[in-house]
């Protein structure tokens, strides 16, 4: 099944969606962000929000019920508080899809509807979670908004595969260098970004360096960087903006402004510069999330072949209790 025809069904047997709830944790959570911005920004008949697994069971919304749908996902298939709060929804009566790279794994146990992707380097990006949950949502917004931005959002999601392509070899070429001698001469950096994107600049924070290479570093919103972090902000102190190319473009252009003449140590990625200026505006902004993903993937490789540190090494996650 595609997205249009989970969709369907979730139409189909709730009549009328109220309430989208999307969740999941880390990596997974972060690839359902831009669905849920996407929705806010634009279903007059949906809410739409997003929570970490464990904070859904712990204190899950009010309004889930039977009017509700919730997206979970698992890339493992085994995180014991996606299921718990898969199966939470469940029993409040939403109409529950889960997302796994795992077929047959613990999520994928014919409970509820689950769509089961690949996660190869040759996957297209609307086969992959972020551009799956982009495209339920388009469809469910065209269903009871009328919502006629689903063709823009699918060949934008088609020409991510080209233009992240075409980008990894000049973003290792142009940024790797720099990237991983600041990180030789710090040992803790700020990384900035904001809108949609912003789930990309924690991701890179929490997975890419502090998960996959032992990196001590912060995420902090552009939009929030002049209401106290700023302060922080002087010469030494290692700054990456991951500057969008959508709405929020504006808001990542002022704190570069003021980051360029107060700190030396600032490295900007800007996805304008490396294709994603081609991207139909309407639909840019939600897809610059992606495209950063893979902008990271590629950096935190560079910086793991520099430190002699594989990304997949853990210490902790999957070795011992907890």
């Amino acid at each position: 099944m595609e997205a249009k025809d989970y969709a369907r069904q979730a139409l189909g047997e709730k009549g009328t969606v109220s309430q989208v709830y999307w969740v999941a944790c880390g990596g997974s959570a972060i690839d359902l962000y831009p669905a849920h911005c996407l929705l806010n920004a634009t279903s007059k008949s949906i809410v739409s929000g997003i929570h970490t697994a464990a904070e859904f069971s712990a204190f899950p919304p009010a309004q889930l019920g039977a009017h509700s749908v919730v997206v979970t996902c698992s890339h493992s298939g085994g995180t014991p508080e996606t299921i718990a709060a898969t199966r939470l929804a469940k029993e409040r009566g939403a109409y529950v899809l889960t997302m796994t790279n795992r077929a047959g794994s613990k999520i994928d146990n014919g409970e509820w509807p689950c769509w089961v992707y690949e996660w190869e380097d040759d996957t297209p990006q609307a086969a992959r979670p972020a551009g799956f949950s982009l495209a339920f949502a388009a469809e469910l917004m065209a269903a009871q908004d009328g919502y006629d931005g689903g063709e823009a959002l699918a060949h934008g999601l088609a020409q991510l595969d080209s233009t992240i392509a075409a980008a990894k070899p000049r973003v290792t070429a142009d940024l790797g260098p720099r990237f991983v001698e600041l990180c030789r001469q710090h040992d803790f950096l700020y990384v900035l970004g904001s809108g949609p994107t912003f789930c990309q600049t924690y991701g890179f924070a929490i997975c890419s360096l502090m998960e996959m290479q032992w990196q001590n570093c912060s995420y902090v919103n552009s939009a929030e960087y002049f209401h106290g972090p700023f302060e922080c902000t002087e010469d030494g102190v290692f700054y990456f903006l991951q500057k969008g190319a959508g709405a929020n473009r504006a808001i990542d252009e002022r704190a570069e402004r003021f980051l360029r003449t107060h700190t030396n140590d600032l490295m900007v990625l800007d996805s304008a510069a490396y294709g994603m200026a081609d991207v139909d505006e309407s639909v840019r902004t939600y897809l610059d999330p992606i495209f950063f993903y893979e902008m990271n993937v590629t950096l935190r490789g560079e910086r793991g072949k520099a430190f002699d540190h594989d990304p997949d090494v853990r210490r902790y996650m999957g070795v011992v209790e907890y």
